[in-house]
C-alpha cells in the first residue's frame, strides 16, 4: 500500500490519544475479551473530561476508551517527521477484524485515515491504547521509533504470518 502524506497544514486527530492531551475525546468503548478487544464506536465523540475517565475506574481510562486528540507529531514517538509509524505498523502488521468501515465519527479528521485509508479502519477495532495481553503482532505494531526498530525482512515475516488470517479479495 502506497501512503498518503497528510496535508501538513490541516490538524489531524490521533486515534490512539493519551488520556491528558488537549481537546481529548472519547470516540470508542472496548469490548470483547483481553485476547480479542472489539472497539463499539460511539455515535457523538464526548470530551475526555475528569468525570468520563473516571467511569473507567478501577482501571486506567486508555484500557477502557479509545481517545483522539490533535496528532502531537514531533512530541510523538511514533511519528516519522511526516508521518504516524504506529498506522503503517498496524496496517502491516495485523489483519483486518471487520470487512466494513466501522461506524467512526473521528474518520474525516483521522491520521490514521488521512495516511493509510481504509485499511487503516477495518484494523481500527482491535487497538487497544493500553494493552496488557497485545499479541506479538500488536506489541511490534505498537513498538515506538525509538526502540527496536522493524526492519523490512521482520516486517515481511510478520506480515506473511498475517497473510492466512486475510479474508481473500472477491
Amino acid at each position: 500500500m502506497t501512503v498518503k502524506p497528510a496535508d501538513s497544514n490541516r490538524e489531524l486527530l490521533c486515534p490512539s490519544a493519551q488520556p491528558g492531551m488537549e481537546s481529548a475525546v472519547v470516540f470508542a468503548i472496548a469490548g470483547g475479551t483481553p485476547d480479542a478487544p472489539q472497539m463499539s464506536y460511539i455515535d457523538r465523540p464526548v470530551p475526555a473530561t475528569p468525570e468520563i475517565l473516571r467511569l473507567a475506574q478501577p482501571v486506567e481510562p486508555d484500557e477502557v476508551f479509545r481517545i483522539a486528540a490533535k496528532c502531537a507529531r514531533h512530541k510523538c514517538v511514533h511519528f516519522t517527521g511526516a508521518n504516524c509509524d504506529l498506522a503503517r505498523r498496524t496496517v502491516l502488521l495485523l489483519a483486518p477484524v471487520v470487512s466494513a468501515l466501522p461506524p467512526c465519527r473521528i474518520r474525516p479528521g483521522c491520521r490514521w485515515f488521512a495516511e493509510q485509508g481504509a485499511a487503516a479502519c477495518v484494523r481500527c477495532p482491535q487497538v487497544v491504547t493500553r494493552n496488557f495481553h497485545p499479541t506479538p503482532l500488536i506489541a511490534e505494531a505498537a513498538r515506538d521509533l525509538c526502540g527496536s526498530k522493524i526492519t523490512s525482512d521482520s516486517a515481511q515475516q510478520a506480515a506473511a504470518r498475517v497473510a492466512h488470517r486475510m479474508p481473500s479479495a472477491g
